[in-house]
């Protein structure tokens, strides 16, 4: 069985007791990051052989997970943080598990995207996730190109070094919509700023920008309508 194990985005007692049962159960945890898994699982007294899986290595350290499934040994995976299988590679494995007849079921639990759309205080009712956007302008600017109609609240994952390079390309593209920032869910120093996105480029002046950021936009309905109320 191939068991995927949704982790804490940041608060270690997050995790599920599921969870904690599951990784004590298997013959094998494969991690995104070996060592950031090895301080949960210390953490939580669990000893067990982990093998690294991720993007750069995903083919050949999937053979071998996929190998140690069929040989009868159980597996979880589990991302640097939240639900494996959102941006990372973990659907790779799932597919080549399910094309060669092993059972996959999942262990449910945090995601930074859901709980940042539900903070955010936009229509949560349809959403659509795009992950993390092309490092360039151009190719961001076009990324964001294909949802610029869409009418469905947008979500995005970026990093600190490109949080205020994506608020510009997406002010330019989609226009000043509101939208909302979250930073260190369910951390200490959680945060939330809502507002207009140009709003928000000003508040990222006056920050120490840090950590990875979840981005929350109104879709063009939301944007149109808000705009229709303000005049």
């Amino acid at each position: 069985m191939l068991y995927l194990v949704a982790t804490p985005i940041g608060t270690l007692s997050d995790i599920s007791l599921r969870a904690l049962d599951t990784l004590r159960e298997v013959d094998l945890v494969a991690s995104e990051d070996t060592r950031k898994t090895g301080l949960l699982l210390k953490h939580y007294e669990i000893k067990k052989p982990q093998i690294s899986f991720h993007e750069h290595n995903e083919q050949q350290a999937g053979y071998r997970i996929v190998a140690a499934l069929e040989e009868g040994k159980s597996v979880a995976l589990v991302s640097n943080a939240g639900t494996p299988g959102i941006s990372d590679p973990g659907f790779s494995l799932v597919r080549r598990a399910i094309e060669r007849g092993i059972a996959v079921t999942m262990i449910p639990g945090p995601t930074a995207l859901i709980m940042a759309l539900v903070l955010s205080g936009l229509p949560s009712h349809s959403f659509t996730f795009r992950g993390f956007p092309p490092r360039t302008s151009s190719k961001r600017r076009r990324f964001l190109e294909v949802d610029r109609d869409a009418p469905h609240t947008l979500i995005f994952y970026e990093s600190p070094y490109r949080i205020k390079a994506f608020l510009e390309d997406a002010l330019a593209v989609l226009g000043d919509r509101q939208a909302a920032i979250a930073n260190d869910l369910t951390k200490m120093f959680e945060s939330v700023a809502r507002g207009s996105l140009s709003e928000l480029l000003g508040t990222l002046d006056e920050e120490q920008i840090k950590g990875e950021y979840t981005l929350v936009i109104a879709g063009a309905d939301q944007a149109s309508r808000s705009a229709g109320q303000a005049t």
